[in-house]
């Protein structure tokens, strides 16, 4: 990236055109409509006290952090995950050298809802009561479900964060959207409390717990944030996805992190190149 690049502002109508470049993308377009069919961060949970689901015919192929099932082998585990060898538009990467841009502003319209949680194996999943949106460049997006990564899937200028947090939308078209909010030590995190004490320790279901979560409060204050065109983090890897990553990190106590990072020690991709796509930072 040159000088004139990181000192120019772009302007709104040409943020748009460059984001909309993305409905034109082979792979968006092969596999973006399927991604939440196959993501295993929305797949049904295996059965309870039991790890891993039992292979079938049907069920999509294992894969893991690490060993031969590892990100570097994951296009190759199936066709339907060849996005995560090929792709050009992958994530995360690393939010370095950001162009400024007045890419308006992120509004989230997070109700209070029931706590749905499920270990699947992967993560830990919260699943979200109908009613919770985003309005992200004049698209509503409704709030799906969010979810953990230890350590952070994204960089800043390099830097990694303890965890990251991922709040996945889907508007009415199908179209997908994904928030990340990254997290560091310090003060125990109140809102972030009844969902770590409810944490299954093994894969299974998804449990009904008796407590009520307030997503809206795992926001950070300052709503600066990054945008970039990227894909899922996990098989198939599929790209569309509009990313905004905040660039403000949230705190949780090293009691919080610890306690997820003894389930999860490493579930993390590991970042992307950024080949020719832009990243953007709002203005």
């Amino acid at each position: 990236m040159t000088v004139s690049q990181k000192n120019t502002t772009l302007p709104r109508r040409r943020v748009l055109q460059m984001l909309g470049a993305v409905a034109a993308c082979p792979i968006c377009t092969g596999l973006a409509g399927r991604a939440f069919a196959t993501d295993i961060n929305m797949q049904p949970a295996p059965a309870a006290g039991h790890g891993t689901p039992t292979p079938d015919a049907h069920a999509a192929p294992h894969w893991e952090y690490g060993g031969a099932g590892g990100p570097e082998h994951w296009g190759q585990l199936s066709p339907d995950f060849q996005a995560c060898a090929i792709g050009r538009e992958q994530s995360p990467i690393d939010l370095r050298w950001p162009i400024p841009a007045q890419t308006g502003h992120i509004e989230t319209a997070f109700r209070e809802m029931p706590l749905r949680i499920v270990n699947n194996g992967h993560t830990i999943q919260v699943n979200c009561a109908p009613g919770s949106q985003s309005r992200i460049d004049g698209t509503v997006y409704d709030l799906l479900q969010f979810h953990f990564h230890h350590p952070s899937e994204h960089l800043l200028s390099g830097k990694r964060f303890d965890m990251e947090c991922h709040f996945v939308h889907r508007s009415t078209a199908g179209g997908l959207a994904v928030l990340g909010v990254f997290i560091q030590p310090g003060a125990e995190n109140m809102a972030l409390k009844p969902v770590f004490d409810a944490m299954p320790a093994q894969a299974g279901p998804e449990v009904a717990a008796a407590a009520v979560i307030r997503p809206e409060a795992l926001m950070p204050v300052d709503r600066h944030y990054f945008r970039y065109a990227g894909s899922l983090t996990t098989p198939p890897c599929s790209e569309g996805i509009v990313w905004s990553v905040y660039r403000q990190p949230v705190e949780a106590s090293a009691a919080q992190i610890r306690k997820f990072a003894q389930l999860f020690a490493g579930n993390a991709r590991p970042v992307q190149s950024q080949f020719n796509r832009y990243l953007l930072e709002a203005l």
